[in-house]
């Protein structure tokens, strides 16, 4: 790498703390710190919403498995295709609640409804599952820092995760939200630039025809993914990637925290159909930058050579080092430190968030309460780092080691708050009785059938185990207090209004949906056989 590359990088990175040293000015209190005083403008709240999903596990992992992984290709598009659906439930049914309570914490919503015990199993459920899928965010970087620079892997990790740990405490969730603005920028910037040079190497769309081969080229496959051996199956990420979205969008305060920054709760709706649209388009320039990567890789003695076996996310990085000039080699590396750093400062911040409402507590005065605050992100940026060191030995495609994480968990955790909203019956023994038994049969699962079932459909056994289960025991061993229900924490007059609000919403998210789905199906009738 030269100097005009280490440049590039550098000056990314002081414009970064630069920008969150400039912010710094306005954090006073907590929720200056943690929810940015409720007052982004929604469609910066939308960007960096964006940016942190493109992460660098996307950046390297996507074009790695459409290009490389057996069984990919453009497959791995039909998992945006639940996406605008599962949003549109989080629009209509959870952020209301969550901004009609004024929470910080959305686990603070388990105790108002149930108790402290089910927020405290809830948001630990959270804090776990959220640090080991930052740390392997974190390595996926660290691996194309090493690659191109030559830096040891620790020392990659130590280094991206010192700098947004920096610009995490001093600015809080508006320096998050602000740099992740400008990351975005690097990132569709860093793309763009790999799509060009990558069509050049591939020979462009002749070259790419012709080395990519139908296989790759095809997007949709119409299979269930269960004890079919498909690995992208089409019913399994639609209905699969449906929960999976609710819950990611919906209880995972990463997310949410965004939608609770938002000035109210219209605008919070905004940003989520904003990003809703959003989606799909960027995971089809990742895909395409794994076609013309596929045709480089089938050109390329040299690169092929260069990604191991084992290893197939090894293929962004050499690409990278090899296909790109200095100066283009710099710029893109910079657009993958804003992909990973863009995640890292979000899950740091929401890491916080969790921990300090719902464990530590408000204690002592503002300033007090705001040095423990940046103490805490600094612990939990240390436990991420020793995650991402040793994070290599979890997948040998990253992105689907880390959406393996999250479905482990996500449907329990959606349940919890579903039957809160749903069921006025369910109690918070019942639902930790629930979160308990969609975990165990997802792991249960796991060990038994292993890859004959397809992961993604994990969301919907860890769901439906969990709220059968609470529902139940909620009747077997009725509460003997009265429990507020969602209609009783804000009103029936306020959630028929919210209701309103969103119809247009709807029939939007239907025919998108619908169209991207004519859209992959289209794909596969054009390509060669």
């Amino acid at each position: 790498m030269t100097l005009l590359d280490l440049a590039i990088i550098a000056g990314y990175l002081g414009c970064t703390l630069l920008l969150s040293a400039w912010l710094a000015r306005t954090i006073t209190s907590p929720d200056d710190y943690y929810v940015a005083g409720r007052a982004m403008p929604w469609w910066a709240l939308a960007l960096s919403t964006t940016a942190t999903q493109s992460s660098a596990n996307s950046f390297i992992g996507i074009p790695a498995f459409v290009a490389l992984v057996p069984g990919g290709g453009l497959t791995w598009l039909q998992y945006e295709l639940a996406v605008p659906l599962g949003i549109l439930v989080v629009m209509v049914v959870l952020v209301p609640v969550f901004r009609g309570l004024g929470l910080v914490s959305i686990y603070e919503y388990l105790e108002i409804r149930f108790d402290r015990p089910t927020r405290l199993l809830l948001s630990g459920v959270f804090l776990i599952s959220r640090a080991a899928a930052t740390g392997v965010a974190l390595y996926a970087a660290a691996v194309v820092v090493q690659v191109c620079t030559g830096l040891p892997l620790t020392a990659s990790v130590l280094t991206m995760g010192g700098v947004t740990v920096v610009y995490d405490m001093l600015g809080g969730m508006r320096a998050v939200v602000w740099t992740d603005v400008l990351q975005m920028v690097v990132l569709l910037g860093g793309i763009a630039v790999c799509a060009a040079f990558g069509w050049t190497a591939a020979g462009g769309w002749a070259g790419l025809i012709h080395d990519v081969g139908p296989a790759r080229l095809h997007a949709i496959e119409w299979a269930h993914g269960v004890g079919d051996g498909a690995r992208a199956p089409f019913w399994g990420f639609l209905v699969g990637g449906f929960v999976l979205y609710v819950a990611y969008y919906g209880v995972d305060q990463t997310q949410v925290q965004r939608q609770l920054s938002a000035r109210n709760v219209r605008h919070a709706q905004r940003l989520l159909a904003a990003n809703a649209l959003a989606r799909f388009p960027l995971t089809l320039m990742y895909a395409g930058l794994g076609l013309l990567m596929a045709a480089v890789y089938a050109r390329s003695e040299e690169l092929r050579l260069a990604v191991p076996a084992a290893r197939l996310d090894f293929l962004v990085p050499r690409f990278i080092e090899l296909v790109l000039p200095p100066g283009a080699r710099g710029f893109v590396v910079a657009a993958i430190l804003a992909a990973a750093m863009s995640s890292l400062d979000s899950a740091l911040n929401s890491l916080s968030a969790a921990t300090m409402r719902d464990f530590v507590g408000s204690r002592g005065t503002p300033r007090r309460q705001l040095t423990i605050s940046r103490l805490v992100t600094l612990a939990w940026a240390t436990v991420i780092t020793i995650v991402g060191i040793q994070a290599g030995s979890f997948a040998s495609n990253v992105i689907e080691g880390i959406n393996r994480v999250g479905a482990l968990f996500y449907g329990p955790l959606l349940a919890a708050f579903m039957c809160g909203m749903l069921d006025r019956r369910a109690t918070g023994p019942s639902v930790r009785a629930g979160v308990a038994a969609g975990l165990g049969v997802n792991l249960l699962l796991l060990m038994l059938f292993g890859r004959s079932l397809f992961w993604m459909w994990w969301n919907v056994s860890g769901l439906v185990v969990a709220t059968c289960t609470c529902a139940l025991l909620a009747r077997a061993f009725p509460s003997p207090r009265t429990v507020p229900t969602t209609r009783g924490l804000l009103g029936a007059t306020s959630i028929a209004r919210q209701l309103v609000d969103v119809r247009r919403w709807a029939l939007a998210m239907v025919v998108y949906t619908s169209g991207v789905i004519g859209f992959l199906a289209w794909l596969g009738d054009i390509s060669p056989s």
